[in-house]
């Protein structure tokens, strides 16, 4: 099972990637950014679109909300401005949320909805949470080869160099 301390450091690092790959994502214009790549979800702006989606479904399954509006076949922004809007609202959300777990509930079972399946599942929770920062991990993975790829290079990505943590020894 995952410790809240790790929940915690996994949303700093959530953010601090999202931060990081939206500042070298806006280096290049709209068309670079939605370019056909060849990647799963084609284009830079498709991957981060899917990146939003996937904690906005991951989050209102925890919080008890209504999946409603979503759809994993759909973008949900066209607009990078308000898509690197939403992006930093939620991020600031998980890590509000992170603040209220208890290792009770990381440790229940989670019946939740899945709309890519078309299924009710039940998991342990802390199972579903360590999905919600893996999933965004692979995806930021595919979307710095992208921006490598445009030219861009989005710097350190290693866990170990958040800035709030000493150096590496």
């Amino acid at each position: 099972m995952i410790s809240i301390d790790f929940c915690r450091r996994m949303a700093a690092y959530n953010g601090w990637m999202n931060d990081k790959l939206y500042a070298a994502a806006a280096q290049l214009d709209d068309e670079a950014r939605k370019r056909d790549r060849g990647a799963f979800f084609r284009s830079i702006h498709g991957t981060l679109d899917h990146l939003l989606y996937g904690d906005e479904a991951w989050m209102r399954r925890f919080t008890g909300q209504s999946l409603d509006g979503l759809s994993i076949s759909e973008s949900l922004f066209n607009d990078f401005a308000l898509m690197h809007q939403q992006r930093t609202a939620l991020d600031r959300r998980i890590v509000d949320w992170v603040e209220g777990l208890t290792p009770e509930w990381l440790a229940s079972d989670f019946r939740y909805y899945s709309l890519a399946y078309k299924g009710t599942f039940v998991r342990p929770a802390w199972l579903l949470v360590a999905h919600m920062f893996n999933h965004g991990t692979h995806h930021r993975g595919q979307v710095t080869t992208l921006l490598m790829q445009a030219g861009i290079d989005p710097g350190v990505t290693d866990l170990p160099a958040m800035p709030d943590l000493p150096p590496p020894v």
